[in-house]
């Protein structure tokens, strides 16, 4: 996701759902080094997601910004500062096979 390259995230890994479940066809997990950098990820890719048009995202933990979700429908994105990403590994949860990154004007 070109966003969150640009915000310089980490480790950005892009998980194939569809099939899966019907929670969400995409699930993004990245890396902030810090708390604040997470935040500042989440609220560029809550901007980014209103402007191609993906409407209302809901998102939870930007108060304490260790682990941000954000809901945006279809695709679903984690934000985490590494220790906490290590911790609840969620790519392991999804028996994750990581995909090609999406294009933010594509699917984000």
């Amino acid at each position: 996701m070109h966003t969150l390259d640009e915000g310089k995230a980490e480790d950005i890994v892009v998980i194939d759902l569809e099939g899966k479940t019907s929670i969400a066809d995409h699930l993004i997990i990245a890396s902030g080094r810090s708390s604040r950098q997470v935040t500042a990820l989440a609220d560029q890719v809550t901007s980014k997601l209103k402007d191609v048009g993906h409407g209302r995202v809901m998102s939870e933990g930007k108060e304490h910004g260790d682990w941000v979700l954000l809901d945006a429908g279809d695709i679903i994105i984690h934000l985490f500062r590494p220790e906490v990403r290590a911790f609840y590994n969620l790519e392991k949860m999804w028996g994750a096979t990581p995909m090609p990154q999406l294009e933010v004007g594509a699917a984000s």
